[in-house]
């Protein structure tokens, strides 16, 4: 060939080449630099937080996710039950372990410090102070200080709202972070990106596949172990008539399981009181307790969602909006699980299932019952029951102020911890009927406020989150 000859190619072969040319030096050039900037920024937030947090981001939580994964996968409590899983439905042990590991990377998180304390606690402060006038109410800032720093400690909470999450980490987020467990609903794109670097972890409520809820329950008892800071919810779901519900033992079990009395780390449980002035999922969750009621599909529930959003911003336009209300949290005295195993003289590691889930009932109901304890008392709630007690007749403004402050006495008596805003007594009642006629909730005629007949589950939806703190005399109005 002559020295002068020259090569033609086809353009689209030349475009081929400079991108695998530019990929090449993405990979070999830029992504090496990125990766070290982000690890630098990573590094630079624990050191920051680090200093700052009564509660340290343990080892297992700034493990690599693959890491886990695998640790996971080959727990010998594991392949011990994929080896039994494959005999019994005769199949090769590999396709089991396939299934494993797609529930493995289902269940671990991706947790992300500089995302969780910078874009995460950002975007839960801004969400939460949009909506709400964010409280702190009560705090045993005793009991917390004298928790030890090398426990694992579980924050249990009761589960009014989807905003539970937000709230209850943008408050936490100066001691620690937390790892959920978040139902299947948030498993959407880009959703669960985001809750996986929040260091949440999905959960499929209610499966029945055994082999599924070992993984699950060898991740909880991983991360147990390893000290991660948790928070649960042990209602197990949103309650639906505003009540406490009764705590399901699932995570409570995984977490206790193997707990080591006598062992180098505790477990401590934190109980967490959680309130609105308005809740979100209101209508939704009062609807489900109709069983007659149309039950309506996702496009249903998109429009009204877009309905809701477009009708509170036009109300922002007009400079009529006012925020939902209050939101408040307390958090509770601490409870050692050494502790309580002392004084219950019992080790659940030696208990057969049946003995086991009997205490572990014991334990759920001591928890909830001191959840419900610190749950807060709010305005609306207060209004909400006394104006069920005026179901018809109605009641004058003075009336409604008079048996609110006798109400307030009464739960004052009972040890419930209650926000009264500004410390005033009467604006507090001026902002729960507020709230309550700008809903249209309750009416007003002639100076008398009175319930809506059609909006009485509402109301009694409110009045049940503090009905289990009022007197047992007091706790169902007047027929």
């Amino acid at each position: 060939m002559p020295v002068n000859s020259h090569v033609t190619l086809p353009l689209w072969v030349l475009a081929v080449l400079a991108l695998l040319a530019a990929l090449g030096a993405v990979d070999r050039l830029l992504l090496p630099g990125v990766r070290w900037f982000l690890r630098r920024r990573v590094n630079v937030v624990l050191d920051e937080i680090g200093k700052r947090l009564h509660l340290e981001i343990r080892p297992f939580t700034l493990t690599k996710r693959q890491v886990l994964i695998d640790r996971l996968m080959y727990d010998p409590k594991v392949l011990e039950a994929a080896g039994a899983n494959a005999i019994e439905r005769g199949i090769p042990r590999e396709v089991v372990m396939a299934d494993v590991e797609r529930y493995a990377r289902e269940i671990v998180p991706a947790f992300n410090a500089y995302a969780y304390f910078r874009m995460g606690y950002w975007i839960a402060r801004r969400t939460a102070s949009l909506l709400y006038r964010v409280r702190v109410g009560f705090t045993d800032e005793e009991g917390l200080s004298r928790t030890d720093p090398r426990s694992t400690v579980v924050f249990v909470m009761n589960h009014r709202s989807n905003m539970d999450y937000v709230l209850v980490a943008y408050l936490a987020a100066t001691r620690t972070a937390l790892s959920y467990a978040v139902g299947e609903w948030a498993r959407i794109w880009p959703l669960q990106t985001l809750v996986r670097t929040m260091g949440a972890y999905f959960i499929r409520r209610d499966s029945k596949d055994p082999l599924y809820r070992l993984v699950l329950e060898r991740y909880v008892a991983m991360a147990t172990e390893g000290g991660v800071v948790q928070a649960i919810y042990p209602e197990g779901g949103l309650t639906k008539d505003g009540a406490l519900r009764a705590p399901r033992l699932g995570l409570l079990d995984y977490m206790t399981r193997s707990f080591d009395p006598e062992g180098d780390r505790d477990i401590v449980f934190i109980p967490v009181g959680i309130n609105y002035d308005r809740t979100l999922e209101d209508r939704s969750q009062v609807l489900a307790l109709e069983p007659k009621a149309a039950r309506r599909g996702a496009g249903y529930a998109a429009a009204t969602f877009l309905g809701f959003l477009a009708r509170n911003l036009l109300l922002m336009l007009r400079g009529r909006w006012y925020r939902f209300g209050y939101a408040c949290v307390n958090f509770g005295s601490p409870l050692s699980m050494r502790a309580y195993s002392r004084e219950h003289g019992i080790d659940l590691r030696a208990l057969p299932r049946e003995e086991r889930f009997l205490e572990m009932e014991k334990l759920a109901s001591s928890l909830m019952r001191s959840v419900g304890r610190v749950v807060p008392v709010l305005p609306v709630s207060l209004v909400a029951t006394v104006l069920l007690r005026f179901p018809e007749g109605g009641c004058s403004e003075l009336e409604l102020k008079a048996e609110v402050l006798r109400v307030i006495g009464e739960l004052s008596g009972a040890g419930a911890h209650i926000y009264i805003p500004r410390a005033d007594q009467d604006y507090a009642v001026t902002v729960g009927l507020r709230m309550l006629t700008l809903r249209k909730l309750v009416s007003e005629k002639d100076g008398l406020y009175s319930p809506l007949p059609e909006e009485l589950p509402l109301l009694r939806y409110y009045a049940n989150s503090i009905r289990h703190l009022l007197p047992t005399a007091e706790r169902e109005p007047p027929a």
